[in-house]
């Protein structure tokens, strides 16, 4: 009966010192992985990734105003056949923290989305690819920023036959003969 008294005792004893420690939630970002985008062969076809902040924390946007700060950033490997034509990042929130209230930063905060144009090429098998990249970040709180870091990122196309009116075919000749 005594042990468990003093078990008992050293288990309160623990979660009253944790109690005290600060917060070592680390920071983070989550990817919701879009459903599979249909697109035709040699047409281009956005796809939208989103990605959520944990509550409490920002990070940098794509375009820190301080050349210091890490920006948040997609890289992507698309495979052979898939082009990736563009990248566009969303405007941050410029906004001020309490370690330093007369400089803005611009801030990605809460959901935001990655929009990204891929095309498969004219003569590619139509099938379903997947495309692999990371997402880099560095995440901050209103007192310190944390070490940078990345998490992985995938999403599928599924790749059809040529759009309906896209065949290279010879336009109409005339049955006159042109001199």
């Amino acid at each position: 009966m005594k042990a468990v008294g003093l078990a008992l005792v050293v288990a309160l004893s623990a979660a009253a010192a944790a109690q005290d420690v600060p917060s070592t939630r680390q920071p983070s970002v989550v990817y919701y992985p879009p459903e599979v985008k249909s697109i035709h062969r040699g047409q281009p076809g956005t796809v939208h990734l989103l990605f959520r902040v944990a509550a409490g924390y920002h990070v940098n946007s794509h375009h820190p105003r301080q050349e210091y700060l890490k920006k948040t950033e997609l890289k992507l490997d698309a495979p052979t056949d898939i082009a990736i034509l563009r990248t566009t990042y969303p405007r941050g929130e410029d906004r001020s923290f309490p370690f330093s209230p007369n400089e803005k930063l611009n801030v990605y905060g809460g959901d935001f989305s990655i929009a990204v144009v891929v095309r498969p090429l004219k003569t590619v098998v139509p099938a379903r690819y997947a495309v692999h990249g990371t997402l880099k970040y560095q995440a901050c709180d209103n007192a310190v920023c944390y070490p940078p870091k990345q998490i992985p990122v995938s999403f599928e196309i599924k790749v059809l036959k040529g759009a309906a009116g896209t065949s290279k075919r010879n336009p109409a000749q005339s049955p006159h003969v042109h001199r």
